[in-house]
């Protein structure tokens, strides 16, 4: 692939992860510089990813691909770690913004629409980014361990839901749902202070079951056993949506 390809390419991906032209462009030509770089470095690396897995991206492959000396890779990203996290961070931003879009896009409406607008959202990009979805939610990469700094982009996300779930909390305080163990009420007060427990810790459920649905769906656990995945995700939606109460 040519540079002015890749290029162009990089600046796509990059608008898709980002949700649009970034607000901080950087201002001198060194930076602009750097950051087309970067980008570049990152796009091609997916593509490497998506031919050979997480667990055999290599910053030499990557530089080898976009023509650049071996040692200059070194001055962007440090290690393969460093170039994998970020791409880690790529990926939950973008299914972060995905969530956030959906719900903005619903506001106003009730909270059983926005939560099946959202999931819906976030179910086709997995579909349509199926080595992105499986870089986060997938299985671990052997000698990888995450940083702290992906925390804040891998729960953008769950922030949404939470968010929605709170909203629904009087119509779900109705329901009798059993309380959590003592120890797990405490991390669940702590995760959405003045919710009742056991309504985060239904809604940490009901984050599971969509991803665990999502996954099962993307890495191919329904073949011969469901064929119209649409009808059964929006009827799985429903059941969750009754569990909440949100159907009342």
């Amino acid at each position: 692939m040519s540079r002015a390809v890749l290029t162009f390419v990089a600046s796509a991906l990059e608008m898709v992860h980002n949700g649009g032209m970034s607000s901080s462009t950087p201002a001198t030509a060194r930076a602009r510089a750097r950051a087309e770089i970067t980008a570049e470095i990152k796009a091609s690396a997916r593509l490497q990813v998506a031919a050979v897995g997480a667990s055999g991206l290599s910053l030499r492959a990557v530089s080898r691909d976009l023509g650049m000396a071996s040692s200059a890779i070194y001055r962007y990203f440090p290690s393969r770690d460093a170039l994998l996290t970020a791409l880690i961070i790529d990926a939950f931003d973008a299914i972060g913004h995905v969530a956030e879009e959906a719900n903005l896009s619903l506001a106003g409406s009730p909270p059983e629409k926005r939560w099946r607008g959202v999931a819906h959202a976030v179910r086709r990009w997995a579909l349509d980014n199926p080595h992105e979805y499986a870089l986060v939610y997938g299985s671990p990469v052997p000698g990888y361990v995450a940083p702290s700094e992906t925390a804040t982009s891998a729960t953008r996300i769950t922030d949404v839901l939470l968010g929605i779930l709170a909203e629904a909390a009087p119509t779900i305080a109705r329901i009798e749902l059993p309380e959590p163990p003592d120890e797990t009420a405490v991390e669940m007060e702590a995760i959405v202070p003045g919710l009742p427990p056991r309504v985060t810790a239904l809604g940490i459920g009901l984050w599971a079951q969509l991803f665990g649905l999502i996954s099962l769906e993307l890495f191919g656990h329904f073949e011969t056993v469901i064929t119209d995945r649409d009808a059964f995700f929006d009827h799985q939606l429903t059941l969750a949506a009754h569990s909440m109460g949100l159907d009342t």
